[in-house]
């Protein structure tokens, strides 16, 4: 059995500040919450090789994985996967941008399979990611927005 969760929000903002911002891996510590790091391993044209370390959990571990990532700035789409997938057989994201009235939505689709020995289920995963994906993408929104606010008053 395998897990999808979707989940979209619209970011008022220019698009190419939604998609400069959001695509810079580097920044993503001051982007997301749960992000202490983000070290770039390799980059070739738009494909970026990255090793994300999140805050320490309540039990003061400190995950950490490898991932690589290939956006698309012709379709506005990235496609990126777990290289170190840890409890995952596999995780597979898309993100997709598309422009709206009120500025671009920014969907994100995971796909994902747990390992058979992981401590955590499948159910209880999905639970994870549907409950910190809006958290994650509102305060990604709420930034990108400062930004270009700040865009406006130069």
């Amino acid at each position: 059995m395998a897990g999808h969760t979707e989940r979209a929000i619209v970011i008022s903002a220019p698009s190419d500040l939604v998609w400069k911002m959001t695509n810079d891996v580097a920044s993503w510590p001051n982007l997301f919450s749960e992000y202490a790091r983000a070290e770039i391993i390799h980059r070739e044209g738009d494909t970026v090789r990255f090793r994300l370390t999140m805050h320490p959990d309540e039990d003061g571990n400190a995950w950490s994985w490898v991932s690589e990532r290939t956006a698309d700035p012709v379709t506005r789409t990235v496609r990126a996967y777990r290289v170190e997938t840890g409890w995952f057989e596999y995780m597979n994201i898309r993100w997709e941008y598309r422009e709206v009235p009120d500025g671009v939505e920014m969907r994100w689709i995971q796909d994902f399979r747990m390992k058979p020995e992981s401590p955590v289920s499948l159910e209880q995963m999905t639970r994870r990611i549907d409950t910190n994906t809006p958290v994650q993408m509102e305060l990604i929104k709420e930034r990108v927005e400062q930004a270009a606010r700040r865009a406006e008053a130069v």
